[in-house]
């Protein structure tokens, strides 16, 4: 094999394990970034939450907590999948973009589930709060944008 052949597939090589590499790592970040966790300390400390809203609040976390860890667990599958399809790989294949694909809707899965339940959270709220809650969540929106 000539040396520019082997440059090129060591560039394509090298370009998959950084592109999957990163993948993973933001994976990482948002997941424990994005937790829903400083949402839940904004509600249960800064809002005057009545009993009943406090009790509707615990259900609303109690059942986020036992659908989360499948949505994270689906997402470390798609990495998986992507981490075994760039190994195998020699470039670009339709085996890596289909793990890219995977990865895509496991990570969209679970931003959309949190969103709903932010939502969730958000109609226990009275208008007031609602305001403040609502507040908060695009502060910690734009501050990871920013």
């Amino acid at each position: 094999m000539s040396s520019g052949w082997k440059s090129v597939i060591f560039t394509a090589l090298m370009a998959a394990v950084v592109s999957g590499a990163v993948t993973w790592t933001s994976a990482v970040w948002i997941m424990r970034e994005r937790q829903p966790a400083n949402l839940h300390a904004i509600v249960h400390q800064k809002l005057d939450l009545t009993a009943q809203q406090d009790h509707a609040l615990d259900a609303i976390e109690a059942r986020f907590a036992t659908r989360r860890p499948a949505l994270e667990a689906e997402v470390r599958k798609a990495n998986r999948e992507l981490a075994a399809a760039i190994a195998a790989s020699k470039g670009d294949t339709p085996e890596v973009q289909a793990a890219v694909d995977h990865f895509h809707v496991a990570m969209g899965d679970l931003q959309k589930a949190t969103i709903a339940h932010v939502f969730e959270m958000r109609a226990v709220l009275t208008p007031a709060q609602a305001r403040i809650f609502d507040e908060a969540v695009v502060d910690a929106l734009s501050q990871d944008a920013g």
